[in-house]
């Protein structure tokens, strides 16, 4: 008998005196809770989203798309990154006016290797507003798990309004909950029972988000 075999014996057990008639949890549990908090338009939604990031310290800039290639570019130059790691499936424009050398994504990659590398450009899967929080799924544009948290340097970009909600809830309601979601609220950090903070701990220490999208200013938001 199977690890997975034994705890759904123990769970069907558990279970066996509950009357078939009660409700099933989904069914019992009221779901009236505020889907967002507020009524914003699209823009208004757009700057939370901004406001919410530089308050936990990333560091937001606004582009156009046409703008999106030279903006990422001036970013790894300001950085001094010389290695790029890139996701299999990320638009090979994005990266097409910048000077440092392309990393692929590779399973074979080890924790050093990743850790060698200077910077790493994603998209992501939706970013959620009223929590300042980037999600990433895995998707091609976005790679695995790891070269988003081994790296020092990500670089974010988001589709403006397309990939942005109010919500947590609205954003579950496009995620899929199987694949291996990545929640990112600023860079990684943590702090002692001093409340001394420090950066980089199971993540990148620093976090810069694009926001990309037809109606960006090239302003850029820092905490």
């Amino acid at each position: 008998m199977s690890s997975r075999e034994r705890i759904l014996g123990r769970v069907r057990r558990a279970l066996a005196d509950v009357p078939r008639e009660e409700a099933p949890y989904e069914e019992a549990v009221p779901r009236d809770y505020l889907r967002e908090h507020g009524d914003r338009s699209v823009a208004q939604t757009v700057d939370l989203l901004a406001e919410n990031l530089a308050d936990y310290r990333a560091i937001v800039h606004r582009c156009t798309p046409a703008d999106l290639a030279p903006t990422i570019a001036g970013m790894l130059a300001a950085r001094g990154a010389k290695t790029v790691l890139v996701p299999p499936g990320l638009d090979t424009g994005w990266l097409a006016a910048a000077d440092a050398e392309r990393i692929a994504d590779r399973p074979e990659s080890t924790p050093h290797e990743l850790d060698e590398v200077d910077s790493v450009v994603t998209a992501c899967a939706v970013a959620v507003a009223e929590t300042g929080t980037i999600v990433l799924d895995g998707s091609p544009d976005q790679g695995r798990r790891r070269i988003t948290l081994v790296p020092d340097h990500h670089i974010c970009v988001v589709r403006v309004p397309e990939q942005v909600v109010s919500s947590v809830p609205q954003a579950l309601e496009r995620l899929d909950p199987v694949r291996p979601l990545t929640w990112i609220s600023g860079p990684s950090a943590t702090s002692d029972i001093e409340l001394d903070r420090v950066e980089g701990v199971h993540g990148p220490r620093t976090l810069e988000v694009v926001l990309v999208g037809e109606d960006q200013s090239s302003a850029d938001v820092t905490a």
